[in-house]
């Protein structure tokens, strides 16, 4: 009974962690109790050296007080024993116990894991270097594909045959005015020049009221009859376009007001005004609206004669290029401004803010402000130069007119531009030697019937794509054979092609392809042009081509010549080569010859429809290059008519602002400043 009563004191001891009063216990009975929790082999292996018995707390004379400084001191006992069995356990070892197959293949395929996600190459230590040395490499991934260029957009097309009858109706309209006009404005120029010469006019001669009069009187018929020059300069300036036209316009209406305040002002210098100058410069913008309304006209009359032309010439990344024939796109290209009026956009409207800065430093800068209109009358009509509204449409009607009698037609300034701009033509079998140009000069045959090889050598042309198809055909005709087909078709750089028929394979080209492919050919046979056909590696026919040059074909190339474009040779024919060419045609022929690889590419884009930049309505090389080596010449004319143009602008209105900032009057005489402005004309004109 005593024992059990003091196990059960001890079960409350352990439940409530505090000892009775007046008891204490070893520390063998602390480490009886406690250790059944631990594993019993921890102090069986290494025993643990038992501690020193704290000495016993003097009783205190309060029994409260007594109490709870033992219980204080047993809790921490407790918790000292329990921080040393732990730490004992973590540093003693384990018993080890078995591990089970799951156990096993879990810790294998964590182990496979963790390796995967290591790098497979670790960086390298240095020679010397005590750190390990870093990746500074930077690996690319692929390139991006280029995105491929937007497609130029097509406005809104207006039919051919209906913009020809417009523009038809403009040039008749500009041109039954241009003659009166003309004889109008040499009125006042031609009495200027009588006295000068010391004759003296009536009423004309020292009067420069009627001389007023007279030039005001001119200045009102020519705008009248000269209404289109206005037209376009303001419907330009709409649409944000200074071009000389408007220059020109404003300079006519500076004319007139000189002329009103010459009778109105009295206080204004009496000198002559400038008006003449003026009047001609209203009719060659006039001539230059006439021109540009032809060339409109032959073009757009040429592009209606069929709405489906056989060719095209458009633009490629290698030069001009003849294709299938279409025309939606022509009207669009045709419409775009030309380089005479954008360069003239941005430098014209310099030249107007200058001419009223220059006339109001002449005039109100000095104190003579009543010769405000006088001298921008003067620097007005030297600034805009006759050349100016010529610079375009004088190349443009030319080009156009002579196209047309040709039977192509270009889509305007951009259409020019673009199929020129890289000076290479794009020339293909066809081109060089049109059908009727080849011929056979004789045949051979080895070990087989005549039908079946005429029928494989006009397969094989036909896959090929080659000029020689039309001449096998009409062989096979004359046979009346059937047409093979031509499977797993190849091209050759040697000069040849392979392809299977019927399950043989068949090689057809040149003498020294057939050696390259090891075929034998007869040991009497020198062809230079001839076509080799073999099958399964054995000759059986021998085609001995004739090429004849024609004589527009030589006419075309001597034109490219000239005009320094080059063509680039796209044959599919191995027998068409530069030796070739400068054999048949002039030796200073000179042509590109890509890779097989590019020849073929080029010869291919033949077949599509790009948007037209001209369009062709003849077959052959000469119109395709007199359309080409046409719009290289516009080009290059036009850029320099437009230069010339602009410096003589630049140098009229410098030139006018300094005499009539000194007041030199006399030296800058209406007569005068015509011929500084016919002489600017005339290189123009020339070119």
């Amino acid at each position: 009974m005593a024992d059990k009563k003091d196990d059960l004191r001890l079960d409350d001891t352990l439940l409530t962690d505090v000892p009775p009063e007046g008891e204490d216990y070893s520390l063998e009975e602390i480490l009886a109790e406690f250790g059944d929790r631990r594993e019993p082999k921890l102090l069986t292996e290494e025993p643990k050296p038992e501690p020193k018995p704290e000495p016993k707390p003097d009783p205190a004379p309060d029994p409260a007080l007594a109490a709870e400084q033992a219980r204080q001191e047993a809790r921490d006992k407790l918790l000292a024993q329990a921080v040393d069995l732990e730490k004992l356990e973590k540093d003693l070892p384990r018993a080890p116990r078995p591990v089970s197959l799951e156990e096993v293949v879990g810790s294998t395929v964590d182990a496979v894991m963790e390796d995967s996600r290591e790098p497979i190459m670790k960086p390298k230590r240095g020679l010397f270097s005590r750190r390990p040395l870093e990746e500074t490499e930077t690996l690319y991934g692929p390139p991006e594909p280029e995105p491929e260029p937007d497609p130029e957009p097509i406005g809104p097309e207006e039919d051919l045959c209906n913009a020809a009858a417009d523009w038809r109706e403009r040039y008749q309209r500009t041109r039954g005015t241009l003659v009166p006009a003309l004889l109008i404005g040499l009125v006042p120029t031609l009495l200027a020049a009588v006295e000068q010469y010391g004759i003296t006019v009536p009423m004309w001669s020292g009067d420069i009221r009627f001389q007023s009069i007279v030039v005001l009187t001119c200045l009102a018929l020519n705008i009248l009859l000269c209404r289109s020059v206005f037209k376009k300069g303001f419907l330009m300036a709409a649409r944000k376009r200074c071009v000389s036209e408007l220059l020109i316009s404003i300079s006519a209406l500076a004319a007139a007001a000189d002329c009103a305040a010459c009778l109105l002002v009295p206080e204004r210098t009496a000198v002559p005004p400038y008006g003449g100058a003026a009047c001609l410069a209203l009719v060659f913008a006039q001539w230059g609206v006439s021109r540009q309304c032809r060339g409109m006209y032959d073009m757009f009359r040429a592009a209606s004669l069929d709405d489906e032309p056989p060719y095209l010439v458009t633009d490629t990344d290698r030069g001009a290029c003849k294709q299938r024939g279409s025309v939606p796109g022509f009207y669009t290209t045709s419409m775009k401004d030309d380089a005479a009026t954008l360069w003239q956009t941005a430098f014209l409207p310099l030249v107007l803010v200058g001419t009223v800065v220059f006339a109001g430093l002449s005039s109100l800068g000095q104190g003579r402000g009543n010769d405000f209109l006088l001298n921008w009358s003067a620097i007005l009509a030297a600034g805009g130069t006759f050349a100016l509204p010529l610079c375009w449409s004088l190349s443009w009607s030319r080009l156009s007119r002579h196209l047309q009698q040709t039977g192509c037609a270009v889509a305007g300034w951009a259409g020019a531009e673009k199929i020129s701009r890289r000076r290479t033509m794009i020339v293909t079998d066809g081109d060089l030697f049109p059908p009727g140009t080849l011929r056979l000069n004789g045949e051979r045959f080895y070990g087989e019937e005549r039908r079946k090889a005429v029928a494989y050598a006009a397969a094989m042309a036909r896959s090929a794509g080659s000029g020689l198809e039309r001449l096998f055909s009409s062989l096979l005709r004359e046979e009346n054979g059937r047409h093979e087909t031509a499977d797993d078709f190849s091209f050759f750089e040697e000069g040849g092609w392979s392809a299977a028929i019927h399950g043989e394979s068949v090689l057809m080209g040149t003498a020294s392809f057939m050696r390259k492919m090891n075929v034998r050919l007869p040991g009497d046979v020198n062809l230079k042009t001839g076509v080799f056909l073999a099958v399964d590696r054995q000759l059986i026919a021998i085609f001995a081509v004739k090429y004849e040059p024609a004589e527009n074909v030589d006419y075309a190339l001597r034109m490219m010549r000239r005009s320094h474009i080059t063509p680039i040779l796209a044959a599919r024919d191995p027998n068409i080569t530069p030796a070739l060419l400068k054999r048949k045609f002039h030796k200073g022929v000179k042509v590109e010859y890509p890779d097989l690889t590019s020849r073929v590419a080029l010869s291919e884009a033949e077949n599509d429809r790009d948007l037209p930049r001209a369009l062709l309505f003849r077959e052959g090389l000469l119109p395709y290059a007199e359309t080409v080596t046409g719009s290289r010449k516009l080009c290059r004319s036009v850029h320099l008519a437009a230069v010339l143009g602009i410096l003589g602008s630049a140098a009229g209105t410098l030139l006018a602002f300094y005499l009539v900032f000194l007041g030199s009057y006399e030296l800058l005489t209406p007569l005068s400043l015509v011929v500084f402005l016919l002489l600017w004309l005339v290189p123009v004109l020339l070119v």
